[in-house]
């Protein structure tokens, strides 16, 4: 897994580093590993690193640090390094001066964001620097002339947006940016972006990677980690690897039949939505489920769809199942609340969803106090009915919350969506996209998670497992399209679940 720490995990780690190894030894490291980024990012993107110019963005804090002894070092193979001092009276002394000592040069940043401002030249008024003709001179002045520029304003305990002089300063930036831990004006520990904050390309971290990284994955872009040292307890956040989902997901096995791979059976759909049906049925027969039966009113168009699926019109006409979905399309009649009970009554794992969660909303008693996996799969709003109000910018602890209060699984989805148990660590999956926020893409996602549970899969690993089959689904299916890259619907989803279950498994060989 990879796991992530709070930043007071993360002070209590360096604080025992600090007693094992010289003083100043782990900013150093740090520094070098960015060093060592920042070069090879030049390398890819200009074709040199000598004679390539880095603009650093120093605040106050140790990430300023790391900035500092960082373009002392890049000064050594020959770029050009200049340092914008956004709190020059608190900059860090030691990785100033060697800064200095290199030729690297250092210009301090007006106090007030109004001197920032003067001089805006309308467009073609100047000659265009890259790109930059809409910045205001003093700005450009500051940043000079950089094919990189370094984030290190603010440490990993800062917290709320940029402040406005770095705000204007980050504004004017018009190439990539390398952000030193996280990207200043971003909550480390929850993701929050409540004003203006940086948008790294790259995020170099140490030591350990922070719960921004996967919350926050727009604004990190990529993130590269840098060992410093640290020993680590074990994580409350965490992601599965791919190579983990892969060697983790069920295939049949010499002696196994149609029943031991795992019978699911779905509940979903109605008159109104029989489109539900199919994509929740579609997604449980996909995932490998050994057997799915279907029992509701759309079995006409699910057995027309899937002649493999074995149809019934009511639960207690199905037969034997190992788990059971329920919700998508489902409706929220009186009569639809006696299928969730009829359900929920049973020693059997469920998946509960859409419409399943709007009962549980009005009647969370059907479900508390279940002694059997129970896994809920809220977005945003479905979290909100449920709880009274919504995750907030907090969502990890929102999710825990939910969990342990109700004793069940909870995946909210998201572009991270998370998965908390009763139990930890909360398990998060950046899906790298939002390919699948679309109509019936979480109809699918609750079909597979049941498919899972069916074959005996603990619940949170089947949650987050299915998350990571589903977001990589919809990424391939995203750009298998005729204009690749272009938006997707919930179908296409179906036709590479299996090609993304084989990737993830390759991985694992």
């Amino acid at each position: 897994m990879r796991a992530y720490y709070t930043v007071d995990e993360i002070r209590a780690a360096e604080a025992e580093l600090f007693t094992r190894v010289p003083h100043g030894m782990p900013m150093r490291r740090a520094a070098f590993g960015l060093a060592d980024v920042v070069a090879r990012e030049l390398r890819e993107r200009t074709g040199g690193v000598a004679g390539r110019a880095v603009t650093l963005l120093v605040g106050s804090g140790d990430n300023g640090g790391d900035a500092l002894w960082a373009g002392s070092f890049l000064r050594r193979r020959g770029v050009a390094v200049r340092a914008v001092l956004l709190a020059p009276e608190r900059a860090h002394a030691q990785g100033l001066a060697a800064l200095c000592r290199t030729g690297g040069r250092a210009v301090s940043a007006p106090a007030s964001p109004d001197e920032l401002r003067a001089d805006r030249m309308p467009p073609g008024t100047l000659p265009c620097v890259r790109g930059n003709r809409d910045v205001p001179r003093p700005v450009r002045d500051l940043l000079g002339e950089p094919d990189l520029v370094v984030d290190g304003i603010v440490g990993i305990s800062g917290r709320g947006p940029l402040r406005p002089v770095a705000a204007e300063v980050v504004a004017g930036v018009r190439c990539p940016i390398i952000a030193v831990d996280l990207p200043s004006g971003v909550d480390p520990d929850t993701g929050a972006v409540t004003g203006p904050a940086v948008t790294a390309d790259v995020t170099v971290t140490f030591g350990a990677y922070k719960p921004v990284h996967a919350l926050a994955a727009p604004h990190c872009g990529r993130t590269e980690l840098v060992p410093i040292g640290l020993r680590l307890p074990m994580a409350n956040l965490a992601a599965l690897e791919p190579h983990t989902v892969g060697a983790g997901w069920p295939v049949p096995g010499p002696s196994d039949d149609k029943y031991t791979q795992g019978v699911t059976g779905v509940c979903a759909g109605s008159a109104t939505y029989p489109g539900a049906a199919v994509l929740c049925t579609g997604g449980a027969i996909t995932a490998t489920s050994g057997m799915v039966r279907y029992a509701g009113t759309g079995a006409a168009q699910v057995v027309a769809h899937f002649p493999e699926v074995i149809a019934a019109e009511s639960i207690s006409a199905t037969g034997r199942v190992q788990s059971w979905v329920f919700g998508p399309g489902a409706g929220t009649d009186s009569a639809a609340r006696d299928r969730l009970a009829e359900i929920l009554a049973t020693d059997l794992p469920v998946v509960v969803d859409a419409d399943g969660l709007t009962l549980l909303a009005a009647d969370p008693s059907l479900v508390t106090g279940r002694g059997a996996p129970t896994v809920l799969t809220p977005h945003a709003g479905e979290f909100a009915r449920l709880t009274g109000s919504e995750p907030g910018l907090d969502r990890v602890t929102a999710v825990r919350k939910l969990a342990e209060s109700w004793q069940v699984t909870v995946l909210l989805k998201g572009r991270a969506t998370l998965v908390a148990g009763p139990d930890r660590p909360v398990f998060v999956n950046e899906a790298g996209g939002s390919w699948a926020a679309t109509a019936g893409s979480g109809d699918v996602l609750s079909g597979i998670i049941a498919a899972l549970l069916a074959h005996g899969s603990h619940p949170a690993w089947a949650a987050a497992a299915a998350a990571r089959v589903h977001a990589l689904a919809a990424n391939l299916a995203a750009h298998a399209s005729t204009a690749a890259g272009a938006p997707i619907s919930a179908s296409p989803l179906l036709s590479h679940i299996r090609e993304a279950i084989g990737t993830l498994r390759e991985l694992a060989i």
